[in-house]
């Protein structure tokens, strides 16, 4: 049995305790992964800060021939990576692939540092007196990321970070554990430093070590968003600056001047796509007025034309579930839904696939006349289920979503320019599509959410993440000539002249 274990210091190392990981679309278990603690992240720490020392000192002509090899790695390589994140986490090849070409994005954003990383100058802001400013990278920071993305979300952080002249300690997910030490490997053959970039593996004592370990400057996180509040809390309190991003409930809004077919074929896609195991997957369909009944019967349609199937085959449309417990957890939530009043308009529970009968495979579902006081609106349910919300007016619709303690992300679809304007100017969600339905943004945008999907203030990725990564220094200079050198200091508080 394969054992995965940490990476640090430029090389795999060894951890005592393992769990299993498994293949969700056979159900069995093909590797083991170490667990990492105290002991763990402190030698990562012991590995990243003499390694810092010298990083942070290299050109960023260095640092971007480096950027430039990882994202050429990357490409190279996106095939066997894709192979390596669908068997863990059972998405298809395709949509493996696509993450990494996604999180390459940021890497190549990574690689004109030079150019978001200058400072200003300001000349005679005083008799003979010049200020100017420039940006430092803070240190040993770390990343702690979740199964959904295992390449993608941790290429939102460590390009930057690492670009910036930090050095990094990446905790991916237990689940699907293989992505991270692929790229380690990677950025070793970019010609990254040994000790630049670290993988510790591992459960709640590894976050725990890390969100309280003097060494460690910074954090980002993305997960649910009660351990987002966790982390945020815990991390600040020990004097870390942190990046959360919580959990979604993203609404889809349709009007009835919007084209049905072309909207619920991308409903459906950001439904279903990825088992529904997506931050910014569409889980909420809001029909206003007219539109409704045509777009459920659309919808349906659609829903019992998804493939579904282990991710490695051909026209495989959705894989599995992460884990036997997301498949009981999602098909449960169908039945509640039923049960509290919500029509099943297509019910995916049950599903078996040929061959694969062992796997954690559950079909679309979809719900109709679902209300706001239903648990399949309320929860994230972070599986193939789209709920039909009903309203009759695009302010109504503007209402629900604001009164959802989630906002990450939001979509409408609509031919009025007008009421695109509208929607955009009054929503309270952080990210929005106008005709697209997940509207992550590219790597020079930000990307997070409002209120429940981002703890804090620090979304990632982008401008957003150089600050991040870095703080200022303001530098106020004199050079006085020979014959000023003697003159008198006043005692009064100095100002301009």
């Amino acid at each position: 049995m394969k054992t995965i274990q940490h990476w640090l210091g430029g090389s795999p190392a060894a951890g005592a305790d393992t769990v299993p990981v498994f293949n969700p679309a056979t159900g069995r278990e093909t590797a083991r992964v170490v667990l990492g603690g105290l002991a763990d992240v402190d030698a990562a720490v012991i590995a990243a800060w003499p390694a810092f020392e010298a990083w942070s000192e290299s050109s960023l002509s260095q640092r971007t021939q480096v950027m430039f090899a990882f994202r050429d790695l990357l490409g190279r390589h996106e095939e066997e990576l894709g192979r390596i994140i669908s068997a863990e986490h059972g998405k298809t090849v395709d949509d493996a692939r696509g993450e990494i070409v996604r999180g390459r994005e940021v890497v190549e954003f990574a690689c004109g540092l030079g150019d978001v990383l200058k400072g200003s100058f300001s000349d005679q802001v005083s008799r003979g007196v010049d200020v100017h400013n420039f940006r430092r990278p803070l240190g040993v920071v770390a990343g702690i990321t979740p199964f959904n993305f295992p390449a993608m979300v941790p290429l939102w952080m460590h390009p930057i970070a690492i670009a910036t002249g930090n050095t990094f300690i990446l905790k991916p997910s237990e689940r699907d554990p293989s992505a991270a030490n692929f790229v380690a490997e990677l950025y070793r053959e970019a010609g990254l430093p040994d000790g630049v970039f670290n993988v510790v593996h591992g459960g709640k004592d590894a976050v725990d070590a890390i969100l309280t370990h003097p060494g460690i400057s910074a954090v980002s996180f993305v997960g649910s968003t009660p351990i987002a509040k966790y982390v945020h809390e815990l991390a600040t309190s020990h004097g870390k600056r942190v990046q959360a991003l919580g959990g979604a409930k993203n609404h889809a809004v349709v009007l009835p001047d919007a084209d049905l077919e072309f909207a619920a074929n991308h409903i459906t896609a950001g439904a279903y796509g990825s088992a529904g195991e997506r931050c910014m997957a569409v889980s909420v369909a809001v029909a206003v007025g007219d539109a409704a009944d045509g777009l459920v019967e659309i919808l349906e349609r659609k829903a019992r034309e998804v493939t579904v199937g282990p991710g490695d085959a051909p026209g495989t449309d959705m894989g599995p579930l992460i884990t036997k417990a997301a498949q009981e957890r999602v098909e449960n939530a169908v039945g509640t839904a039923s049960l509290q009043g919500a029509t099943v308009v297509v019910d995916g529970r049950g599903l078996k696939v040929e061959g694969h009968e062992d796997g954690f495979f559950t079909g679309p579902s979809l719900l109709d006349h679902v209300t706001t006081d239903m648990d399949a609106y309320r929860e994230e349910l972070f599986g193939p289920v789209l709920a039909v919300v009903r309203v009759d007016t695009l302010d109504e619709a503007i209402a629900l979503i604001n009164a959802n303690p989630y906002g990450n992300g939001t979509a409408l679809f609509t031919d009025s320019g007008e009421a695109a304007r509208r929607f955009q100017r009054h929503v309270t969600v952080g990210m929005i599509g106008v005709n697209v339905p997940v509207p992550v943004p590219m790597s020079y945008y930000s990307f997070g959410g409002w209120k429940d999907s981002l703890i804090g203030d620090s979304p990632v990725h982008g401008a957003e993440g150089v600050r991040f990564y870095t703080r200022p220094k303001v530098v106020t200079t004199r050079w006085p000539r020979r014959t000023q050198q003697h003159a008198a200091a006043g005692f009064d508080f100095p100002t301009s002249d």
